[in-house]
């Protein structure tokens, strides 16, 4: 069967040959044998010409025979040729003829020549019919892209983007199940809302240690390492997690310490890495799609979470969690480079649409710290940060305990109801990444861009989590919380977007500094919550989010700015 498009201003038929129809070319081509056939491929031109679409013109002349053979000048051999040469992938053909004779049909052995967009200056090639016509031609496309398997060709920029949504996916899968486990565990353990308070703030000790060292160690060293490392790191500590507990209450802060210290350097390193990758037409949508992976890993861990301590016990959850990190590591390996001038595999193509003309810079070797300091911008994301975690981490690890102890929900409700938020936010996460990038597509400004989204992701928290004491059923309170979640996740958009607009070339150490103050509202605000609920209720609890929420929606339209301000 032929594959084939009509590609000329006329009615010209290209068609890439298989079957029968491929055996009379290679005779006509002087016997190509079958060992030939992966580095070439057969073109078969038809001239035709009709004087009308109207059904009545369906006896058709072919007034020549055209057929071209193009060797790769790519180096390797292909298994499979058969793909359409899809447009827009910023390469033109250009077919000079030498013309052979051979018995009553004309063979056009061409040679096919690569002619960038940005080289070209718009004039089109024509081949000449047998009429003496110019039939215009234009193929664009990579021969490489066009003989590779549909997989070969997915862009390898979203290959990272797809690497680091799943190491973002076992970060919250690792991270969420001790919100459930930690129920049967204090019944186990006898510990009280307090001692809970600081085994939920143990994990941040150690992520607030290395996310500005992850910024700094990314910038210099490359994210792949980083990420890698650190992905190793927290999934050993999951699995070594229900051994420490049974050995004592050190020992567990402990472990959990050392597991913020992997997750720490994930987001920074993430930063930097799509910094390099991600042109900033697609810079929303990536990154939102890279946090939808938490989202998600929330959601896969409350989920799975009280299925399997129902029926292996709570210690399996740390086990089959954390052995899922090594599965990811050779996937990484294999497929993960740092920056693109560092992947063999990339075509000149895709170069072009991540560097946009420019050259990639060099690793960063000193941090401009006074400089970077200076800039009311990053200010502005480091109090917005700290706000917007205070009220994020506090939904992460206390939803399950409030489905339990206020809505009275058992433990598998409990698990299970709240994947709901998390699967909210995974979605708005996306849709809000499209808004975004749509938005900067059609000419507003990145500063106005990133502070809508951000707004969003500011006050629909702050009126959801308000609305929560007024509401009379648990699953009007489950609403609430979606709500609440769903708007949260524009903050992808906007502040979580912010640190490449501002600074790309510091964007690991940008958002490690950040994400500092985030983590510190991590530490504070889950310890805080314990003694709140010790001494008052809920409703304190979620005043003190909202306040803030209110704070940081100030603070990011006076200050926060999409332009760059350190190069």
């Amino acid at each position: 069967m032929a594959i084939g498009g009509l590609i000329s201003n006329r009615n010209l038929g290209f068609f890439i040959g298989s079957g029968n129809e491929r055996g009379i070319l290679y005779q006509r081509l002087g016997g190509l044998n079958g060992a030939e056939l992966p580095n070439r491929v057969v073109m078969h031109l038809c001239c035709q010409r009709s004087n009308a679409l109207s059904p009545s013109h369906q006896q058709r002349q072919f007034l020549s025979l055209q057929a071209a053979t193009l060797q790769h000048a790519l180096g390797h051999r292909r298994r499979s040729f058969g793909c359409f040469l899809l447009p827009g992938m910023g390469a033109r053909l250009r077919f000079g003829d030498n013309i052979k004779e051979s018995g009553n049909s004309k063979i056009n052995r061409s040679r096919a020549s690569y002619k960038s967009e940005e080289e070209s200056d718009g004039v089109v090639d024509s081949l000449p019919s047998a009429d003496g016509s110019a039939e215009a031609i234009l193929v664009q496309g990579n021969l490489q892209n066009a003989a590779s398997p549909w997989w070969q060709q997915f862009p390898r920029r979203w290959v990272i983007v797809l690497l680091c949504f799943a190491s973002f996916l076992l970060c919250n899968m690792d991270r969420v199940n001790m919100s459930i486990a930690i129920l049967p565990m204090s019944q186990q353990y006898n510990w009280n809302s307090a001692t809970v308070g600081v085994i939920q703030s143990s994990f941040f000790w150690g992520y607030l240690l290395t996310q500005i060292l992850g910024g700094i160690w990314a910038d210099k060293f490359g994210g792949k390492v980083v990420l890698g490392f650190g992905v190793v790191w927290w999934s050993i500590a999951t699995v070594m997690t229900p051994i420490a507990a049974k050995l004592g209450l050190p020992f567990l802060l402990v472990v959990r310490a050392f597991m913020g210290i992997g997750e720490g350097v994930a987001m920074p390193a993430m930063n930097n890495m799509l910094s390099k990758w991600i042109p900033v037409s697609e810079r929303s949508r990536s990154l939102a799609l890279v946090y939808s992976g938490m989202y998600l890993g929330s959601v896969t861990g409350l989920g799975f979470s009280p299925m399997l301590i129902h029926k292996f016990g709570w210690p399996s959850v740390f086990y089959s969690f954390g052995s899922l990190g090594s599965i990811w590591f050779l996937l990484w390996l294999k497929y993960a480079y740092s920056s693109p001038k560092d992947d063999p595999g990339l075509s000149e193509e895709e170069k072009k649409i991540i560097l946009g003309g420019s050259k990639p810079r060099e690793p960063v070797t000193v941090i401009p710290w006074k400089l970077i300091l200076s800039k009311p911008p990053v200010w502005a994301l480091i109090i917005s940060h700290f706000c917007h975690n205070w009220g994020t981490f506090i939904l992460l690890t206390w939803m399950p305990t409030y489905y339990n102890q206020v809505l009275k929900f058992n433990l598998t409700e409990s698990g299970l109801l709240c994947v709901l938020p998390w699967f909210t936010m995974a979605v708005f996460a996306n849709v809000g990444g499209w808004i975004a990038d749509t938005l900067v597509s059609r000419g507003l400004s990145i500063t106005t861009v990133r502070k809508i989204m951000q707004s969003i992701g500011f006050l629909g928290p702050a009126f959801f989590l308000s609305q929560l004491s007024r509401v009379k059923t648990p699953a009007m309170a489950v609403l609430c919380m979606a709500c609440s979640q769903g708007s949260d996740a524009f903050s992808q958009s906007g502040l979580y977007s912010n640190h490449q607009d501002i600074g790309p070339r510091y964007a690991g150490v940008l958002l490690g500094l950040s994400n500092t103050a985030g983590v510190l509202a991590g530490v504070f605000g889950t310890a805080a919550t314990g003694y709140i609920l010790q001494r008052g209720s809920w409703d304190d609890v979620f005043k003190v989010a909202v306040g803030l929420y209110l704070i940081g929606t100030l603070v990011w339209n006076l200050f926060a700015t999409g332009e760059k301000v350190l190069d």
